[in-house]
């Protein structure tokens, strides 16, 4: 099981010198991943902007997406950046998708929530076929060719009945984002995994999830207060900041409960932005 790290680019005190090095200290150590985590209504660093600032300062490490709302982005400009993204990057970019459950980040760009999924289910195929490079609409293809063949890797994450689906269809893998739960992770791959042999797709589906960290100090406190933070009203909130990993002994465990149901990638999502949050993380790899 690969492990990879997440830029603290929603989290209260990052600035932008701070997410680079973390990024430049993530491609010379061990991770396999850099990620980021997209919110709109937040006091956080756009998604697909840090990563290509990120891209800029590494060589090696995958540049990751965990997870984009898609249906809050129109389709066809965000697949001319993915594009350009994955050109710049070398081939380095996977985006991990999702809907989204918070409404007021729907109306803040005039789209609709309510039909966000059938949105979404459109989204998917129109990127597939600009990255593939069908003309689109009669007025041509839109360029730039990504690096990899067929677009960047593609991971949906959510635990709808529709995502195994959408994994199935258009995905390359399934990311769980819902919590530190390996069993319930994998049940939902079951089904993904299931959907995936059923339309005839070869090889192995990704399966990748996240945790939240936050370890030494006083990192548990304001960890678990990030994550309520970020949650907000939401019913998870609560549970999200129970699931917080605040012992360098609990993201242990996970490791192995993750590696044991046959994750193939865990992402440490960190909860306090200090660069010496990196480097306990790292020694844990």
């Amino acid at each position: 099981m690969k492990i990879g790290v997440s830029m603290p680019a929603t989290v209260p005190g990052s600035t932008a010198a701070s997410l680079l090095e973390w990024a430049r200290r993530a491609d010379a150590g061990p991770f396999s991943t850099l990620s980021v985590i997209d919110r709109l209504t937040f006091q956080s660093y756009e998604a697909l902007v840090m990563l290509s600032a990120a891209a800029a300062v590494t060589k090696r490490i995958r540049l990751m997406t965990s997870v984009l709302v898609a249906p809050l982005r129109d389709a066809g400009l965000f697949a001319k950046q993915a594009a350009t993204l994955d050109q710049v990057s070398g081939g380095r970019l996977s985006l991990g998708f999702g809907v989204g459950r918070r409404e007021a980040d729907y109306r803040l760009v005039s789209a609709s929530y309510h039909d966000r999924g059938k949105r979404f289910d459109g989204q998917l195929a129109l990127m597939r076929k600009i990255w593939a490079g069908e003309e689109v609409d009669g007025v041509g293809a839109i360029g730039p060719k990504p690096t990899q063949p067929g677009g960047p890797e593609v991971l949906i994450g959510g635990s709808s009945n529709a995502v195994p689906r959408r994994v199935a269809e258009w995905g390359d893998g399934y990311i769980y984002g819902s919590g530190a739960d390996p069993a319930a992770a994998r049940k939902v791959y079951n089904a993904v995994e299931a959907a995936w042999k059923g339309a005839g797709r070869q090889g192995k589906v990704r399966f990748v999830a996240g945790i939240y960290c936050g370890i030494g100090g006083d990192a548990d406190e304001r960890a678990t207060a990030y994550v309520r933070s970020y949650y907000g009203h939401s019913p998870v909130a609560e549970a999200m900041a129970k699931a917080v990993h605040t012992t360098p002994e609990r993201i242990k465990d996970s490791m192995k409960a993750f590696a044991d149901v046959g994750l193939d990638e865990l992402l440490l999502w960190p909860c306090v932005p200090e660069i010496e949050m990196f480097d306990r993380l790292a020694e844990l790899v």
